[in-house]
């Protein structure tokens, strides 16, 4: 602290957390004007500043100086004067030991992708987030998460050996204790390499649907269905369909390139490109949902939760369900059930197989085709199929469109960049409106 060499982590810790009304000078004698916190040599004007710093390089000093006793991690203790923030658990800086682990295996190719949400009330995400960059930088980890007051959702890849570190130190956490259990896990084959880099940040919600967490809360969920007791309600759903007497809708809360991929059979899958969309869909089209059951679904089970509470709220359904652990889970549990193709992931290989179904076709020939890649035109960041064939054929863009802007984009100056400029977006509407006859919605259509 001041001008000192490097700091023990409890004093900066406990100056940060005490000081909030001290005058900065007062703070870093000779720090200079919003200088209000100093470690390592290091000046710090905010909160989230040296949180990070302390997170980041001395997670393991804190509660063990100025000869202060602390609780151990996994037991939720802190050091004995920071009180804890009323109402939530202390959020601990505990990093696992990895001394003991090789440099090779903590690095390994050979890993998993984790796929995982916990809602709960975070009240200093700055801190957690903090926290959880330090923990995946320091077990070779990456990918994205997400944190926000609402709680935090992330999907991460490594070694095996990180990956199970991992999910230690999240169940061990005393902000997740009682909440988040091994199974909110989903894993997959993969590693780091499935993401170009690690993101970690704050967010007003977990998962965007674009209404505030306090309008539509996750505590206003559907009723939650295991995986056993979806499939059983999807296939009464199929076979009452079959014979025209359903009352039921079958909901894929994703977006069309991910259920153009892969969906349960019998669906209705809008045709929207975000969830931001998801509750403008459900305005355009309550009639659809008037005194029916609906069964939602997607990839792991977090945007239903919010999708649920959403419907619920217009208090025109009979029941809402959900399925819990999405169908990651599902498809762990049944691999060749109702659900049909590939499942499309957020990261660099954009979907997983669990059977061999291919329910999508090549964007120009029309040869079944599920493996996506990205729009060749340096101006769109969309997805497309497109088949080894058409691919030989020089046809990789999205549309004809974008292939043609993209020459011309290429002349242009280079940082130059336009993002979802062609007919792909503009034809599409923002919010369909379902033609859906009752006819059509009792034989599951």
């Amino acid at each position: 602290l001041g001008n000192a060499s490097p700091c023990g982590a409890f004093q900066a810790f406990s100056l940060f957390v005490k000081a909030k009304e001290v005058p900065a000078a007062s703070r870093c004698p000779g720090g200079g004007e919003g200088v209000r916190w100093r470690c390592c040599r290091q000046a710090f004007e905010e909160l989230p500043g040296i949180h990070r710093h302390v997170a980041l390089h001395h997670s393991g000093d804190v509660g063990r100086q100025e000869g202060l006793d602390a609780e151990p991690a996994e037991a939720g203790g802190r050091p004995a004067d920071v009180p804890a923030p009323a109402g939530s658990p202390e959020i601990s800086w505990a990093l696992p030991d990895t001394s003991h682990i090789s440099h090779d295996d903590l690095t390994s190719k050979a890993g998993e992708v984790l796929l995982y949400y916990c809602y709960c009330e975070v009240k200093d995400p700055e801190k957690l987030c903090a926290w959880q960059k330090a923990l995946c930088q320091h077990l070779h980890l990456t990918g994205k998460v997400r944190v926000a007051s609402e709680g935090i959702n992330g999907t991460v890849g490594g070694s095996k050996v990180a990956t199970s570190l991992y999910i230690e130190v999240m169940l061990s956490q005393p902000l997740f204790k009682n909440i988040l259990c091994q199974e909110d896990f989903k894993s997959s084959a993969g590693g780091a390499h499935c993401f170009p880099d690690l993101r970690v940040g704050v967010f007003k919600e977990i998962v965007p649907m674009g209404i505030d967490p306090k309008i539509v809360s996750y505590k206003e969920t559907g009723i939650h269905l295991s995986p056993q007791e979806f499939h059983r309600e999807v296939e009464q759903y199929l076979s009452q369909a079959s014979q025209g007497q359903s009352d039921t809708i079958l909901l894929d809360c994703r977006n069309f390139y991910e259920s153009k991929i892969g969906q349960f059979q019998g669906c209705l899958a809008p045709d929207i490109r975000k969830f931001s969309y998801f509750p403008s869909y459900i305005d355009e089209n309550l009639e659809l949902f008037k005194d029916k059951r609906v069964l939602m679904y997607c990839t792991g089970g977090i945007r239903c939760e919010r999708g649920s509470a959403y419907l619920k709220s217009k208090a025109v359904c009979r029941e809402v369900y959900q399925l819990k652990g999405g169908i990651h889970k599902y498809l762990e549990e049944f691999p060749d059930g109702f659900y049909r193709g590939k499942l499309f992931v957020f990261d660099d290989r954009y979907a997983i197989c669990s059977n061999e179904d291919i329910i999508s076709a090549c964007r120009y020939c029309g040869a079944l085709w599920d493996q996506y890649k990205l729009c060749s035109s340096q101006h769109c960041r969309q997805l497309v199929l497109t088949c080894p064939s058409c691919c030989n054929k020089g046809l990789t863009a999205c549309c004809p469109v974008c292939q043609e802007k993209e020459l011309k984009v290429t002349s242009r100056a280079s940082g130059q960049t336009l993002k979802e400029e062609c007919e792909c977006t503009r034809r599409r509407p923002r919010v369909p409106i379902e033609r859906v006859s009752q006819r059509m919605l009792d034989t599951g259509k």
